[in-house]
């Protein structure tokens, strides 16, 4: 009974909170959109028992799922997502990569307090970090006047509402995510292996990349899913930071739900969004479990 209580426990958690949202908002996207509260005009009436269902399976269609082949914003809307989230992961990990390196390399009474600085940021709220960014990329922000004060620019850059603005946000907020695996694996390494390797003759920087990258490597990938994952459907920082130009799955999803009020199409989108998510996350996962056994 312990046995099964275990296993199920997160059985059921993922029934809850997973599953059964899933399939609420599947049930909506089959729907058809209406002048209602709530917007739609429910296809599936479990209150009629089998007759509904039967009813229902009659009338499936999934025109919903149709309309986003044929209208062009929303499969560029998860192109332009795929890209951002790919870019903004590669910058993660080309900025995260160092820091992990460096607190690895530290002597370990400092380890701890560059632990907690690295962490040091989810104490503060998530929106508050967000919009200070606003604050500091703005026309009359902080960094345009540290830049001209300095004499590097004669006049305000352009950075609010960009794309350049997304990916600041997205690799400041992230970060953390990248760091803490890829310090997870770098702690761990063996610097005998480091030391031989110069002794066969190696440079610093030829042992780091032969050695050290590749060992690092669990530390990497799960960092870089870790980033990817949530930066895909993003809805925060490409609104806050993010111009009109800036298009993210995430922010048309918002506006399908709470603008247009088109919930069969807006749950359509996130029942696509979530089947993409389902690939890097299985990966992720396999991963985990190669790491273990590896590790076993």
């Amino acid at each position: 009974m312990r046995r099964l209580t275990l296993i199920a426990i997160p059985y059921v958690w993922l029934l809850a909170l997973f599953l059964v949202p899933f399939l609420i908002v599947f049930k909506i996207a089959l729907s058809d959109s209406a002048l209602a509260i709530p917007p739609y005009v429910p296809t599936l009436d479990l209150s009629e028992g089998w007759a509904g269902f039967t009813a229902f399976l009659s009338e499936l269609d999934f025109e919903n799922f149709v309309w986003l082949t044929e209208d062009d914003l929303y499969w560029k809307a998860y192109l332009s997502s795929l890209k951002i989230a790919v870019i903004s992961t590669v910058l993660t990990l080309i900025v995260g990569y160092p820091i992990a390196y460096g607190m690895a390399r530290a002597p370990q009474e400092w380890r701890a307090t560059l632990l907690m600085l690295v962490i040091l940021p989810f104490w503060t709220s998530f929106l508050i970090r967000v919009y200070s960014w606003m604050g500091i990329l703005s026309q009359e922000g902080y960094l345009n006047q540290l830049l001209m004060s300095l004499g590097l620019i004669s006049e305000p850059l352009i950075i609010l509402n960009t794309n350049t603005a997304v990916y600041i946000g997205i690799v400041y907020t992230y970060l953390p995510f990248m760091i803490l695996p890829i310090y997870s694996a770098l702690e761990k390494l063996d610097e005998s292996l480091l030391e031989a390797a110069e002794d066969l003759g190696c440079s610093r920087f030829t042992a780091f990349w032969l050695v050290t990258v590749p060992l690092s490597k669990q530390g990497i990938i799960a960092g870089s899913f870790l980033v990817f994952i949530p930066t895909l459907g993003e809805f925060v920082i490409p609104s806050l930071l993010g111009g009109s130009k800036t298009l993210m799955i995430g922010k048309v999803l918002w506006e399908e739900f709470f603008s247009n009020r088109d919930w069969p199409v807006a749950s359509a989108v996130a029942v696509i969004l979530l089947l993409i998510l389902v690939i890097p996350i299985i990966l992720f996962q396999r991963n985990e479990q190669k790491q273990r056994e590896a590790e076993g």
